[in-house]
């Protein structure tokens, strides 16, 4: 047994543990059936497969237990998962399936047309239907299933490849390592007191680093227990808290405004949840204060698919105390803030946020320029904008990327996004900058308003007049009924910048 093989030491530890549920399905996996239900797969896939150490396996399928199974295959074997976003188009996942050179695609049905629509995927030697996968592991749930003995592996070898969205005209594959799946785990235990007795729910969609490893992968290194869930819906998560007894669970602030509105939340008891972990963006004072009246504490924090993902965490009792921060380092995470001409900054000043460690991945897959200038004399390069107070407590002021130029001015919009959130009778909004001709660029505000609330356009520059310079005010506002999301969860800047420039 190689030290990675985390399914394996748990299945000898405590082998009647519960591992992993399906909601949809009810399907439940011990870490005892899920270890000889891998070897079984290791085996198949190397043997019968002729795969080896080293090679890629695409899945293109929602959550599902398979995953699961897949990722202690990975870590036994050496091969390389890559996850593929099922929202992509055939074009797209052409891209990644030419990139990543998959040696073994298995796919969900439902996605089947989509794929076999692309030449990346029709030249693949190896290809399964998940049920036809679904079949394989079946024949490994039992007590005859074969022994395997693991890989030898390197720290360093690659575990995921997992591919980012960014400013580029090609999504960038992350390698992931088994070093850096340990020491994230390392990381996330420490500040979070994640013990073999937590429980929690998994409904990030599993191309997402917030599948694997905020908190499942975690969960699996300490024998936890995680239940996983297809397709968000409000009611059913606080019935499944309630009825499961989750402990912890990881969740977008969007997520958990809609849980707090629905007609459920107050009658259901959800006290065995020690906390929520938040993450993605700032979680506003009034819904912290919600779940707060519920006696759930909220820890925010902040992360990164090439670094951890887990970097800092903002520990509940400080919620109200540091609005807006994402909290201080992890325990194994060098930090290091500089500005534009690469000098530290060691004050209040704001700059460019470094991070340095053994989470750090060590570059992008068949990209070698994206690499060089992301990771620069072992330091990686985040793109994001943050200052520090005098406490040590970090704040994001903005990613580099967003930031626009207004007469000669640097403009980050979350400053003024977090200004104008204090207003009551702001649901949601965004600001990006648009052309102008006078400045260059100016802000253009998107809002969402509660309903009912009289709020207007002079109501908000009024309020931005009175507390921001006047390069920093937006120039346009505009109320719309939804602000629209990417895949993460997150407000698709680059949709409104491309809606807004189609209708000018």
């Amino acid at each position: 047994m190689n030290q990675f093989d985390w399914i394996a030491k748990w299945a000898l530890y405590n082998e009647e543990a519960k591992a992993v549920k399906e909601f949809e399905t009810g399907k439940e996996l011990t870490y005892g059936q899920l270890n000889r239900i891998a070897n079984r797969v290791s085996s198949v896939f190397l043997n019968e497969y002729k795969l080896k150490k080293g090679d890629r396996v695409a899945v293109l399928a929602e959550n599902c237990s398979e995953y699961i199974i897949l990722f202690s295959v990975m870590q036994k074997t050496g091969l390389v998962l890559v996850p593929l976003n099922f929202r992509l188009t055939s074009p797209e996942l052409n891209y990644i399936l030419e990139n990543a050179e998959a040696s073994l695609v298995i796919t969900e049905t439902k996605f089947l047309e989509k794929i076999t629509a692309t030449d990346a995927y029709n030249s693949v030697k190896n290809k399964l239907i998940l049920k036809d996968f679904e079949i394989i592991c079946a024949r490994g749930n039992d007590n005859h299933a074969p022994d395997f003995k693991s890989a030898r592996l390197n720290e360093n070898d690659p575990l995921f490849i997992l591919y980012t969205s960014g400013t580029t005209a090609f999504p960038k594959g992350a390698i992931y390592t088994h070093k850096m799946l340990f020491w994230n785990s390392i990381n996330t235990e420490i500040r979070l007191d994640i013990t073999s007795s937590d429980i929690s729910l998994d409904v990030a969609p599993p191309f997402h680093t917030g599948f694997w490893n905020v908190l499942l992968t975690p969960f699996i290194h300490h024998g936890a227990y995680t239940i996983l869930m297809k397709n968000f819906d409000a009611e059913n998560v606080l019935n499944l808290i309630e009825k499961e007894k989750l402990t912890i669970w990881w969740a977008v602030p969007t997520m958990l405004k809609m849980i707090s509105e629905t007609s459920l939340f107050k009658q259901t008891d959800i006290s065995n949840l020690r906390y929520m972990v938040v993450g993605g963006e700032a979680m506003p004072i009034p819904l912290i204060k919600k779940w707060h009246s519920k006696n759930v504490p909220i820890r925010q924090g902040y992360g990164l698919t090439e670094v951890g993902p887990n970097i800092t965490s903002l520990p509940e009792k400080d919620a109200i105390t540091k609005q807006g921060s994402i909290g201080t380092p992890n325990f194994y995470v060098e930090t290091k803030i500089v500005d534009d001409k690469g000098n530290e900054i060691t004050g209040s000043g704001g700059g460019e946020l470094l991070l340095k460690g053994p989470n750090v991945t060590p570059g992008y897959w068949k990209n070698d320029e994206a690499t060089e200038n992301t990771i620069v004399d072992g330091w990686f390069h985040t793109g994001d904008v943050v200052s520090r107070d005098d406490d040590g407590y970090f704040y994001v002021i903005d990613r580099i990327k967003n930031m626009y130029i207004s007469g000669g001015e640097n403009v980050y919009p979350a400053e003024v996004e977090h200004l104008i959130r204090k207003l009551p009778g702001i649901n949601d909004l965004i600001i990006i900058g648009v052309p102008d001709e006078k400045w260059g660029e100016a802000g253009k505000a998107f809002i969402v308003k509660e309903k009912d609330i009289q709020i207007n356009e002079k109501d908000i520059l009024d309020y931005c007049r009175a507390n921001l310079a006047k390069y920093k005010i937006p120039k346009y506002v505009e109320f719309i009924d939804e602000l629209p999301k990417n895949d993460a969860g997150k407000v698709d800047r680059k949709k409104l910048k491309q809606q807004d420039s189609d209708i000018s």
